[in-house]
């Protein structure tokens, strides 16, 4: 049976961008040794879509994308303008090592509904 699930971003300055997570996401997590932090994901859904097989897309959700913008700009993080999507309002937070965090307010039932 599983227990849980690992997911992996990779960064050009994973340390940057696990002090954000840390420090202004302010995600739980433990130091697996050697400061690698594993942090603890809310619940989780996992859904598959039409398209090519090596092609995987993370998505950190919220109540209200607008609020977590307006507090991550004010910590000096950039994010995109946001999408507006049948499935959900979508935006992308830019991490300290370059990479993009995408970030939504889904519009649809949840598996946590």
């Amino acid at each position: 049976m599983m227990t849980g699930a690992h997911v992996m971003l990779f960064s050009k300055d994973a340390d940057a961008d696990r002090a954000f997570v840390r420090d202004h996401l302010g995600v739980d997590h433990v130091d697996a040794g050697g400061g690698w932090l594993l942090f603890q994901l809310p619940p989780t859904e996992l859904a598959f879509h039409p398209g090519e097989n090596d092609h995987t897309e993370f998505y950190l959700m919220c109540d209200d994308v607008e609020v977590e913008i307006a507090r991550l700009t004010a910590l000096g993080r950039a994010c995109d303008p946001i999408r507006e999507e049948r499935w959900g309002r979508l935006t992308r937070i830019t991490l300290p090592g370059g990479g993009k965090l995408s970030l939504y307010q889904p519009q649809h039932a949840t598996a946590h509904d």
